[in-house]
């Protein structure tokens, strides 16, 4: 198949270029490096099945594919916090220019959404039946309010259009191939312990994630395209871990003699985080199988070879 990947050289993204080069799928991946990096498809270009498309997903693209992944969104607040109205454009603008493009080429389209549509949430875990809790003006909408918005037009481009679409909301995802200054959590404290510096915990670490391995997330995202179901079902690791669990557990790994410290948590950061994945069980016979430990000792390894 021709597989149309936005965000394709970003963290996931490039993750699951491999996966459909591997299975003999010709891959577009589109970018313009806004949170992401060459580097993580610098292997990939000199495949004859690759092609790299420098472009702006706010922009309208005409392309023949057969498969559509939208995943391009700068995905950590870091990122999305910096230009705060980028980061809607691109969740907003870039789905209806995807929708049109599958309403063009008679294409599937899965949308990756996120567990942040669910706000800081009152219901846990979260199943996909929950609604959400999330501040609309608060820092973090641009990105809550956007995905949110996204999974609004991908359901009324099916329901109006009849667009084949698959929605996905990803929970907390780490593995090889984060960047080293995202501010996301994993690749933060494995950073920090690996340099030996303070691992700085935001609040008083008994706020609690759920972290699945880049590789079970791709295998749910490739699994959800092929189901005859739309959505949207979560996919994400239901082993809840407190953050403090979290930073001792990267400290004992690396054989890190960095202290922890503790900080103010930023505004409308979520308190608890887990997901119900029942659906994901019986609609694509999906479950994560990395442990927490293992996925840890392959991203430290990535890190390591990075010399930091």
């Amino acid at each position: 198949m021709k597989v149309l990947i936005t965000g394709g050289a970003g963290f996931i993204g490039s993750h699951l270029c491999r996966r459909l080069l591997q299975q003999g799928d010709e891959v577009y991946c589109l970018d313009i490096f806004y949170s992401s990096a060459r580097a993580n498809i610098a292997d990939l270009e000199e495949n004859s099945r690759f092609h790299f498309l420098e472009r702006d997903i706010e922009e309208p693209l005409d392309l023949e594919v057969d498969r559509i992944y939208n995943l391009a969104c700068p995905a950590s607040p870091v990122h999305y916090q910096k230009d705060p109205v980028k980061t809607a454009r691109t969740s907003v603008l870039g789905a209806i220019n995807m929708l049109e493009l599958a309403r063009k080429n008679h294409c599937r389209i899965l949308q990756t959404s996120t567990s942040e549509i669910y706000g800081d949430p009152l219901v846990h875990p979260q199943k996909e039946s929950y609604w959400g809790n999330v501040n609309t003006i608060g820092l973090r909408s641009c990105y809550d309010e956007g995905k949110r918005m996204s999974e609004t037009l991908f359901f009324d481009y099916h329901r109006q259009y009849g667009v084949d679409i698959r929605v996905v909301r990803i929970f907390n995802t780490y593995g090889p191939y984060m960047a080293e200054n995202d501010g996301r959590v994993v690749s933060n404290f494995i950073v920090e312990a690996l340099q030996g510096k303070d691992i700085t915990i935001y609040g008083d670490g008994s706020q609690t994630r759920s972290f699945c391995y880049v590789d079970d997330t791709v295998e749910g995202l490739m699994k959800m395209m092929e189901q005859d179901y739309t959505g949207p079902v979560n996919i994400g690791n239901p082993d809840e871990r407190t953050i403090a669990q979290l930073a001792e557990m990267i400290i004992r790994l690396t054989g890190s003699s960095s202290r922890i410290v503790y900080r103010g948590l930023p505004a409308d950061d979520p308190v608890r985080r887990k997901p119900d994945i029942s659906l994901a069980k019986e609609k694509l016979n999906w479950a994560p199988h990395t442990s927490l430990e293992e996925g840890l000792r392959k991203t430290i390894a990535y890190f390591r070879e990075r010399s930091l």
